[in-house]
């Protein structure tokens, strides 16, 4: 069971993991040890996610879901592979936590007369300035 918040677990069966070789410097371990982990989350049919969260998650424009709706995270900073599963695990609970905030709505405002007075002000000055800088007296 995945904890992300007091009320919000996930199940182990609703997670797939993957182990694979894993890319970069480690020798012949790198080639002999699947120690990279690949884990998927079924987002967008997760039974343990409450609606609105699933949308705000879904709506997230982020590389690492696919078009299905599955979130695939790659681990693979550690030499262990008990210690990447942690580190996707962790990820993922992350990225579900970021999407618990729930966004304020903007309230749009106008600017005030006094702010649209000051910007006309403004905008009559540096008319002048440039036509200041066009006049030619040819006397």
């Amino acid at each position: 069971m995945l904890e992300i918040a007091p009320n919000l677990e996930i199940p182990d069966d609703e997670l797939v993991e993957r182990f694979v070789r894993s890319s970069g410097p480690g020798g012949q371990n790198v080639n002999k040890v699947a120690t990279a982990v690949e884990l998927r989350f079924d987002i967008a049919n997760s039974p343990s996610l409450p609606e609105p969260l699933r949308a705000r998650l879904l709506a997230k424009r982020d590389r690492r879901l696919t078009d299905e709706g599955v979130l695939v995270l790659s681990a693979q900073r550690f030499r262990t592979q008990d210690r990447n599963r942690e580190d996707a695990r962790e990820r993922l609970a992350a990225f579900i936590v970021a999407g618990l905030h729930v966004p304020k709505k903007r309230i749009a405002t106008k600017p005030s007369k006094g702010a649209k007075q000051r910007r006309l002000d403004e905008k009559r000055g540096r008319s002048t300035i440039k036509r200041e800088r066009t006049r030619r007296d040819w006397d």
